[in-house]
């Protein structure tokens, strides 16, 4: 099993941050994804998890399980990516 991601999104700043990313979303079954912050920060929500959700920084990626219903919006000026994997990630850089 590889520890590279089978795909990674386009890097998206407070600006160019999709709506779809914006709303609520969810991965399919058996993909799981990590949204790493390059630049800045960026809130990530889960649904049925804390209210006023994670706060993600270039030191705090975050975990997405598969088909977990979620969403992002960004905390001033920022730069993102996700990267998808077929397996549970190991969180480092």
């Amino acid at each position: 099993m590889s520890d590279r991601p089978y795909k990674v999104t386009p890097v998206f700043d407070e600006v160019t941050l999709p709506k779809a990313l914006r709303a609520a979303h969810n991965t399919k079954a058996g993909v799981w994804g990590v949204i790493r912050v390059l630049d800045g920060a960026l809130h990530y929500f889960v649904a049925g998890k804390a209210e006023k959700g994670l706060l993600l920084t270039p030191d705090r990626p975050g975990l997405i399980e598969p088909e977990q219903v979620h969403r992002v919006e960004p905390h001033g000026s920022m730069r993102m990516q996700v990267e998808f994997y077929d397996h549970l990630p190991i969180l480092h850089d």
